[in-house]
């Protein structure tokens, strides 16, 4: 169960989850972000205003961090999906930045985490196929002089997706 957080800002006390009604109203909006105000409040058991005025304090604690429309990768023509870990050759600031800017500026890069263990990231690339994935691999990544291994695995099916 969820705790309310509070924060300071500005002499201002803001409640980020208060209670059991903020997370019906993010269950409701993970669901379907599209709903109108009236359909939540509906759903939710609030009036239209009570859940607007909910609805705009958890998108100014940004617990409501944005709306988005989840898009068909093959419309980019991405069929393949891979999870590439990569070591980079030194845990030097510069080379962390190197990396970490340079992939900020990939299309083909969906996700990338900073993890624990023998490796320093993992990347979820999407691309067309094999042949899209080599190129990414020899003209992007492995172009990185901080860059020091590869390791890819490929999707062959993805048996759980969740956005919240």
């Amino acid at each position: 169960m969820l705790e309310a957080t509070s924060c300071e800002s500005g002499g201002d006390f803001v409640q980020k989850v208060a209670d059991e009604m903020d997370r019906r109203i993010l269950k409701e909006l993970a669901g379907d972000a599209r709903l109108a105000n009236n359909e939540l409040a509906e759903r939710v058991g609030l009036s239209a205003s009570a859940c607007l005025r909910r609805l705009r304090r958890l998108e100014e604690a940004e617990i409501i961090q944005g709306y988005t429309a989840l898009i068909d990768p093959a419309v980019n023509g991405w069929t393949m999906t891979a999870l590439a870990s990569i070591r980079l050759s030194r845990q030097h600031e510069d080379e962390i930045q190197m990396f970490e800017n340079a992939v900020r500026e990939w299309d083909e890069v969906l996700e990338c985490h900073l993890v624990t263990g023998s490796r320093d990231y993992v990347l979820k690339v999407m691309s067309s196929g094999l042949d899209d994935y080599e190129r990414f691999i020899k003209e992007k990544i492995a172009r990185l002089k901080c860059v020091d291994t590869i390791e890819t695995s490929f999707v062959m099916n993805t048996i759980k997706a969740r956005r919240i």
